[in-house]
């Protein structure tokens, strides 16, 4: 339908300032030409990088919520999940992932969110990590880092460089776990590339997609390069093709705020480019591993 616009569930905390979940996802996604329709895990007066925030918790109310939606027969093409903070959220969206596929083939989208630079976040216990498992076993897509992947995995964290073919084991194994499309993000390779790398269950088709590296970290670029995903997928591009647009997008994003010399707590300044987001590119480096 030409004036079909996908709907998205989106299942992120909401953080004023800071540019990253939810104030990242939704001005990305609606760019893109998707509909956002936000369920708030928690409310922040800013993120949690900052010296001081409001947090409130909305576990209690995040089914009330949903099922407000399913009266007014909501129907969604996609739910997309970033950050999770507890056991009972994780197990309230597996219960809504049930309630959506229900009525449609919608795609479910999973950002592992549980730590980084070989790190776990303080707020995941051993329990969690397995409920977050079971959350990937009933994904269609999971993006996960390289910390996600050695939680997700048990596997040791690889801190420097990693070898190809250890990254498309990974790719399997994780793709094993249920997901029919997995995404390892951020990879530096032991012959010196950066790199996102990808495999899809249903072609067997495993891919390697260079970016530009800048040495520098900002918050809420994981919920900028997912939500890029999604949308360019939407936008009838192939894996391998939305996952370079999504890298080249971040990379710019990056380069831009690192030359603006902004705090990093504020994130991003994606708002700088967003007409690149449609920008014709012939900048496709892609290739099969």
């Amino acid at each position: 339908m030409k004036n079909y616009v996908p709907k998205i569930a989106a299942i992120h905390d909401i953080s004023g300032i800071g540019r990253c979940s939810m104030t990242v996802v939704s001005p990305i996604l609606s760019a893109l030409g998707c509909q956002v329709c936000p369920l708030p895990t928690a409310l922040l007066s800013n993120h949690s990088e900052y010296k001081e925030f409001f947090f409130y918790d909305f576990t209690e109310h995040m089914e009330e919520y949903y099922n407000n939606w399913e009266k007014n027969n909501a129907e969604f093409d996609c739910v997309y999940s970033g950050f999770i903070g507890s056991e009972k959220q994780i197990n309230i969206i597996l219960n809504i992932i049930k309630k959506v596929k229900k009525n449609k083939d919608s795609i479910i989208v999973v950002d592992p969110v549980m730590g980084d630079h070989g790190i776990t976040y303080k707020t995941y216990t051993d329990e969690m990590v397995n409920k977050m498992s079971q959350l990937v076993k009933n994904a269609d897509i999971i993006t996960p880092n390289l910390t996600e992947v050695s939680i997700l995995l048990g596997e040791t964290f690889a801190s420097d460089s990693i070898n190809i073919d250890i990254i498309k084991k990974y790719l399997k194994d994780l793709s094993d776990m249920g997901p029919n499309i997995v995404v390892i993000t951020g990879i530096k390779t032991d012959a010196g590339e950066h790199i996102n790398a990808c495999y899809d269950r249903n072609k067997n088709e495993y891919w390697k997609i260079p970016f530009e590296h800048i040495d520098t970290r900002y918050p809420g670029t994981g919920d900028l390069f997912t939500s890029l995903l999604i949308g360019y997928l939407f936008n009838d591009k192939t894996l391998p093709e939305a996952i370079q647009n999504a890298s080249n997008f971040v990379s710019l994003a990056v380069q831009t705020t690192y030359e603006a010399n902004t705090p990093h707590c504020e994130g991003v300044l994606f708002e700088k480019i967003m007409n690149k987001l449609y920008e014709k590119t012939n900048n496709y480096k892609y290739s099969a591993i």
